[in-house]
């Protein structure tokens, strides 16, 4: 991913925000100017308010293909910051939301981990919103 675009995709900032709101939970987040603003606060703060819920319904629907407490923190936020717009941002369509999320794992993850996070976020999405592809 080239440097010059990490500021400007919002669900980098996401997962900027969560993942140091993981390592100093008192801080106060704050957030950037810019044009997606709200949405980054939505998923954000969202993503935090329900993180138990989240949770939840991902042990649910991957049984034993997803252990938080054993999973990489930044593949765990990815993971449910797009179980979050799959639960309750229904707005944007699913195909969006798993491929920006495949794709900014470039930025974030190894190979090995990126076709994980793909492969969850399907099964995520084909039971969280009845999509088939």
């Amino acid at each position: 991913m080239v440097s010059s675009n990490i500021n400007h995709n919002a669900r980098i900032i996401v997962v900027q925000k969560l993942y140091s709101y993981y390592f100093n939970k008192e801080t106060l987040i704050s957030y950037p100017k810019h044009r997606y603003k709200k949405f980054i606060k939505d998923i954000v703060s969202g993503t935090i308010e329900r993180e138990e819920f989240i949770l939840i319904k991902l042990r649910e629907i991957l049984k034993k293909e997803f252990t938080p407490s054993r999973t990489d923190l930044i593949l765990k936020l990815m993971i449910m910051s797009a179980a979050f717009e799959l639960l309750f941002v229904h707005k944007t369509p699913v195909k969006v939301i798993v491929s920006e999320y495949v794709k900014i794992s470039d930025f974030f993850l190894e190979n090995a981990h990126k076709r994980y996070l793909n492969a969850i976020l399907d099964k995520i999405s084909k039971n969280v919103r009845n999509y088939k592809n």
